[in-house]
């Protein structure tokens, strides 16, 4: 089989619902495929979910956040969620592009296990970096994978589980400086006492987002005053602590409503919100849709309508 041939094989996977456990987060796979050589463009939107793409020839822009980035063939370029973007190929060179998607969920049964995994995992959330040359081998292991689907030899699908795991891994690795990863202990004595202390808040808050918590339960389990933790917080992240939560909640009910086998009701409740009408009326407020409104859209959402071009 052509390597083109293959290539379009990639795109079997969505006949797959695939889920993997990296430390104490759950990736649930969404979609799979390939943009063969040509011009094209996606206008600018906005996903709830991770959205990645692995450029196999040619070049492109990728607009993120306003900002222009220059894509090249080797580059893994990331969209995470909220974050407005667009791709457009090169016309004398067009830009070939694997790509998937996926929600990655914080689990609520926390394991103690979880270890340079889910530090990995938290500075990738929060990275600020979208485009990197460091994709070390990730067209092998794409390959791998839709050779996999393709051929669907016996427990091909615990194969395939396992090339998603690296993948999702390799594509944090890719973004980020992983020097301080390997050991966290030591990165985190390397920080100050209050980027510790919001560190330590923000673990808590993303262990225990699925059950009430006030200010007075963060202070305990920080040990310092709510004030102090209101001040400090507030200076480190830009945002106060309820706010973090609520915004930590909704992202991850935004992403469980892309899984279509849970209710309205049992997401809200498993992101803190025993009350679904209250958990409807702050996730409208908050996203501009009523759950529903939003589970139909499948979480993207267009910023600017398609515009013709000339």
């Amino acid at each position: 089989m052509s390597g083109a041939n293959l290539r379009h094989r990639f795109a079997d996977l969505n006949l797959l619902s695939l889920s993997v456990r990296l430390g104490n987060f759950t990736g649930e796979t969404l979609y799979w495929g390939v943009m063969e050589p040509q011009w094209w463009r996606n206008y600018l939107h906005i996903h709830t979910f991770f959205e990645v793409c692995y450029a196999f020839c040619g070049r492109g822009t990728f607009r993120m956040l306003d900002t222009l980035y220059e894509v090249h063939a080797g580059e893994v370029f990331v969209a995470k969620p909220g974050e407005p973007h667009e791709i457009i190929s090169s016309s004398d060179d067009p830009l070939g592009i694997y790509y998937w998607s996926y929600t990655l969920v914080p689990s609520r049964d926390r394991r103690p296990d979880g270890g340079e995994i889910d530090v990995l995992l938290d500075e990738f959330a929060q990275s600020t970096s979208w485009v990197s040359r460091r994709a070390g081998e990730m067209e092998t292991t794409l390959k791998l994978i839709t050779e996999e689907i393709a051929r669907k030899q016996p427990a091909y699908r615990r194969a395939i589980e396992g090339l998603v795991a690296k993948l999702f891994l390799d594509t944090a690795r890719a973004v980020l400086d992983t020097a301080g990863i390997s050991d966290a202990a030591g990165e985190l004595r390397a920080r100050s006492s209050g980027e510790m202390a919001v560190r330590s808040i923000v673990r808590y808050l993303r262990d225990n987002y699925a059950r009430p918590l006030s200010m007075r339960d963060v202070a305990a389990q920080i040990n310092l005053s709510e004030r102090h933790i209101s001040r400090l917080f507030t200076k480190v992240m830009g945002v106060s602590v309820m706010d973090y939560l609520t915004g930590l909640r909704l992202e991850t009910a935004a992403q469980m409503l892309l899984d279509p086998h849970f209710s309205v009701k049992e997401i809200a409740q498993a992101t803190g919100y025993p009350d679904v009408h209250y958990f409807t009326t702050v996730f409208r407020r908050r996203m501009g849709l009523t759950p529903g409104a939003y589970r139909r859209q499948r979480g993207t959402r267009f910023v600017e309508g398609p515009r013709a071009t000339g």
